[in-house]
């Protein structure tokens, strides 16, 4: 097999590093260096790649972790059904990626995105992440790492933990609408044992004429030592709860007939609730002879239950359409490999071989409700989901003004499907597997003029629902290529503004959508996505920061229809300003451009813009014991009405004798004013 053969060949050049350029006399002990810490610019492969560290998210409103996605250029994140709780929908490089079918996520290096999710192929609850606790994101568009899977091919996003915290801290928040945050954060050892834990409790009603009461309650505890003086060991668990009524996405006509308030609901049954809890093991050791092995391992335990009414009275008049959608599932996996850095021929170089393993054990059930009560069965499914990927890396510096990086990734997956229903419909049940070898190649020429340019193409993919995945002439994973050139440049100098400039491309070869609500299959065609994305970063002129974005994309299937939610234009930008005497304000818009909702573009969605305001004010009191900080945060300044997920399909309301297609959308919120007071400790 191919991928076989590389995995040797990079074993044979693993090897050849190590020996060329650290051989060691046994007769020579070594010498142990006392460990120091070096800072510098990370490497990137592409220009789309970047680091986004804590202190530029820490200013952004606390209420949805999705937030700080915003940051990332052309990455826009809403809610999806009228109520916070539920996974949001993102859009990312002409992708509606609804839940996260098309960008992959990771809580270091643990997969986030849930396969064969009884609502949504790759669905992404980011909801039990708490920011505080996140040191930065490691953001790759494209697919051109072979690091990177399943779901990764409009990009991925990995959230990175802090081993500890400096000051611990006390946060208590609140503001309109009965929202309340209260955060506890603290390291309790700091030295040979570096550990964390962390507490978070939220509540809000929202603006919603029908009470979100949406809690959420998360907690962290991570310990990282290092067992000898080469190694590292780090251990974290979370847990997460949460429960929440929705008004869901209503019909547009009835807000225009007077007959339903913009903030309403036809069926205010609607909601759910979630639990999560997690486990992984992250080590690695570093060789003498300048080599790392690495291992890392990951557990998680999760349960679902939606309560969703979409069409309202369409299907069935007497009850209503709502229906109920369940998951129960156990996920485990990790990843094993070994990277060498050194010389061959007087070149610079790395090579990485490993594997990485998923496994996925689902119970997903989908019948119909009302009030939350169910009327039936429509499926329910065992599914048995499993994945084995080993890849190769390579890494190599000819001159000073090149380096190139590639690789491969050979992709096995297999599926068992088992229908545990006797009395529903025929439902799909069988096994069967399928597998991909993706190659990978990034050219990196420069630094010239402060000013790096880059040429990428990578394959990719997303797997499909292991219902879909079983069934005759389904293709279970859906091949993505990518393409991208660009340029980053420093024309100020290493602390100035640094520019971004990329042109993309991606095609895939299938989008084959499982639609979770009706536990059916989608097949749209093959589908080419092209853009461009500016952005500029840094610091403008003394205590003035910038940060921006600009991204245009055209989506369309091959025969030119329009791909329905992909965005067309997407914008952002912030400017941050460091007042003296400890006052910190920043200004932030988010702008999502016209969309079409349907194939033939006769119906769009209107674009909007949002202002969100911060402020943070370091108090000039002494205590005996830490500082105190007060907070203000100012969403939608300008009080826009604006509209989150929008969607056109048919739906029927109880006066109406036929179905409708109209459009139905989540409104956004109305400004919303939120402060508070934290003790550093």
């Amino acid at each position: 097999m191919r991928w076989m053969a590389a995995v040797v060949y990079a074993g044979i050049i693993a090897m050849s590093l190590n020996e060329t350029s650290f051989a060691h006399d046994p007769d020579i002990p070594y010498l142990e260096v006392p460990e120091i810490s070096v800072s510098a610019d990370r490497p990137v492969a592409a220009s789309s790649q970047q680091f986004i560290p804590d202190k530029e998210y820490l200013l952004q409103p606390q209420g949805r972790p999705a937030q700080v996605l915003r940051l990332i250029p052309g990455f826009i994140a809403v809610e999806h059904s009228g109520g916070a709780g539920k996974a949001d929908q993102y859009f990312l490089r002409g992708f509606d990626a609804d839940h996260g079918t098309d960008v992959a996520f990771f809580a270091d290096g643990m997969p986030i995105n849930l396969r064969s999710h009884a609502h949504g192929q790759g669905y992404t609850d980011l909801n039990f992440i708490i920011p505080e606790t996140i040191e930065g994101l490691d953001v790759h568009k494209g697919a051109y790492l072979p690091e990177y899977g399943d779901f990764a091919t409009a990009g991925a996003v990995n959230f990175k933990t802090r081993e500890l915290v400096k000051e611990g801290v006390v946060q208590l928040a609140g503001g309109q609408f009965n929202t309340q945050r209260h955060l506890l954060m603290f390291s309790p050892t700091k030295d040979k044992v570096r550990t964390l834990f962390a507490a978070e409790g939220y509540y809000t009603d929202g603006p919603f004429q029908s009470d979100n009461r949406y809690f959420r309650g998360n907690l962290l505890g991570k310990a990282t030592m290092n067992p000898t003086s080469r190694s590292e060991l780090s251990i974290t668990g979370t847990f997460h709860k949460a429960q929440w009524n929705a008004s869901g996405e209503i019909p547009l006509r009835a807000v225009q007939d007077g007959s339903l308030d913009r903030f309403g609901a036809i069926d205010p049954s609607e909601g759910g609730k979630t639990l999560r809890s997690t486990a992984r093991l992250n080590y690695h050791y570093d060789t003498p002879s300048g080599g790392r092995f690495f291992a890392n391992a990951y557990g998680q335990y999760y349960k679902f239950d939606l309560f969703t009414n979409f069409t309202f009275f369409l299907n069935d008049p007497d009850n209503g359409d709502g229906f109920q959608q369940s998951d129960r599932r156990v996920m485990y996996g990790g990843d094993l490999g070994y990277k060498q850095t050194g010389r061959v021929f007087d070149i610079d170089g790395a090579a990485t071989i490993g594997v990485q393993a998923r496994v996925d054990d689902i119970h997903a059930r989908l019948g119909p409700q009302m009030l939350r009560n169910p009327l039936g069965t429509t499926t329910d499914t065992d599914i048995s989901e499993a994945s084995y990927a080993p890849f190769v890396k390579l890494e190599v510096q000819p001159t000073p003004w090149m380096r190139l990086a590639g690789g491969v990734r050979s992709e096995v997956f297999t599926f068992d499907v088992r229908n545990r229903c006797s009395t529903c419909a025929e439902q799909p049940s069988g096994t069967t597997s399928s597998g991909l070898v993706l190659p990978k190649a990034n050219l990196i020429l420069g630094p010239w003029f402060q000013t790096e340019f880059f040429a990428n193409y990578g394959e990719g993919y997303h797997s499909n629902d292991a219902r879909s995945a079983i069934t005759p002439g389904a293709s279970p994973l859906a091949r993505a290529k990518s393409y991208e050139v660009g340029l980053r440049s420093r024309p100020w100098g290493p602390e100035g503004v640094e520019l971004i400039a990329t042109l993309w491309a991606l095609d895939l070869k299938q989008e084959l959508v499982f639609v979770g609500d009706e536990g059916t299959t989608e097949i749209r065609g093959a589908s080419r996505r092209r853009g461009m994305e500016v952005a500029a970063r840094g610091q403008v002129w003394g205590p003035l920061y910038f940060n921006g974005s600009v991204t245009w994309t055209k989506a369309e299937f091959r025969n030119g229809d329009a791909i329905p939610l992909a965005p067309e234009v997407t914008a952002y930008g912030a400017l941050l300003l460091r007042w003296p005497e400890g006052l910190t304000s920043q200004l932030q818009a988010t702008y999502l451009g016209v969309r079409p909702l349907i194939e033939d573009r006769s119906i769009r969605a209107p674009s909007w813009i949002d202002f969100d305001l911060s402020e943070r004010y370091q108090i000039p009191i002494k205590l005996a014991h830490g500082r105190l900080e007060a907070f203000l945060f100012v969403q939608n300044l300008l009080n826009t009405k604006w509209e989150q997920a929008v969607f056109a399909f048919e739906s029927r309301l109880r006066s109406e004798a036929a179905g409708v297609t109209d459009i139905h959308f989540v409104p956004g919120n109305p400004r919303m004013v939120m402060g508070g007071l934290a003790w550093y400790f």
